[in-house]
């Protein structure tokens, strides 16, 4: 389902989780892996010209390699690049060079981590910047997962009703069909001031039924939900207890600046935030998706990179 990943680290602790999940896609996929390592910025501008003809590059190029050796063993197909720049340029440049359909990040520095599970309002993150504007989706793994299979059998897609919300539970139907998995659609009330009632969220969830039926048709195990309250807060605890194995949303979906998009976006605070795997699908990924149609007339899932499945 991966043939092309692109996994954006540093090599440290805090990139750990994220690389064991992007190494046990590889394997299970046997996909072409391309790391990425985006330096130069520490050292300043200034000096950024002289970092590939110091060799400093490839001495970097060749630490990374030595970090994950026993993880990269039996993988023939990967690459490793280092390159100096700006992170979320960088990154998206080579996701697009490799025609990426999946992008595996964590978090990157401990510190930011720390502040940004503290302060949501932070905007401009690599993260977020990542996720905005990737041409795939984008999975964000903050926490240790099993390393090895990667099983899926609960999956929680939300959805506000918008056409990229629609292009990521297609895509979630899409993840279920190859895992034989479970999904949940959800979706979160605002602003009702505890006024929402059993009517409304019934009407609700009737609506979702509506409105997934024909990307969701074929999967037997589906089921709908509404709750009230802050969208991020409520998407955390709902896959807590329902001990979730993947979330599945649509980035920035109802704003219109994208600058505006990077003030706390609700994707990024479920991501660094939740004990599983967050994964992003964007508008520009929406673009490439669409909604394309069989000849029957129903909807036909399509993959990461545009074409169809069926």
């Amino acid at each position: 389902m991966f043939k092309d990943i692109v996994l954006a680290v540093t090599p440290s602790e805090v990139c750990e989780h994220a690389a064991d999940k992007a190494f046990g896609f590889a394997q299970r996929f046997e996909s072409n892996l391309t790391i990425v390592h985006v330096t130069g910025m520490e050292q300043g501008w200034g000096q950024m010209e002289w970092l590939e003809p110091s060799g400093e590059t490839a001495r970097i190029q060749k630490n990374i390699e030595e970090f994950y050796s026993e993880k990269l063993k039996g993988m023939p197909n990967y690459d490793i690049k280092v390159v100096a720049g700006i992170p979320h340029n960088e990154i998206l440049r080579i996701a697009r060079q490799a025609n990426a359909d999946l992008i595996i990040m964590g978090p990157h520095t401990r510190e930011h981590k720390e502040k940004r599970s503290k302060m949501w309002g932070m905007a401009g993150s690599t993260l977020e910047r990542v996720s905005q504007r990737a041409r795939c989706p984008v999975m964000i793994v903050t926490r240790e997962a099993p390393y090895g299979e990667q099983r899926i059998t609960r999956l929680l897609a939300t959805s506000d009703f918008s056409k990229q919300a629609e292009c990521a539970v297609a895509y979630g139907g899409q993840l279920c069909r190859h895992y034989n998995a479970g999904l949940t659609v959800l979706h979160v009330l605002e602003d009702t001031h505890g006024a929402a009632d059993t009517k409304l969220a019934a009407e609700v969830k009737g609506r979702l039924q509506c409105s997934c039926e024909s990307a969701l048709r074929g999967i037997n195990n589906v089921c709908y939900e509404c709750l009230e309250g802050k969208p991020a807060m409520e998407i955390l605890k709902f896959a807590r207890m329902r001990d979730v194995d993947l979330i599945l949303m649509a980035h920035h979906s109802k704003e219109e600046d994208p600058e505006e998009a990077f003030l706390g976006s609700a994707v990024v605070q479920v991501a660094l935030n939740s004990a599983c795997p967050t994964m992003s699908v964007n508008r520009h990924f929406d673009l490439r998706c669409g909604m394309m149609y069989d000849q029957s007339g129903s909807v036909a899932p399509v993959s990461s990179k545009g074409e169809t499945t069926v």
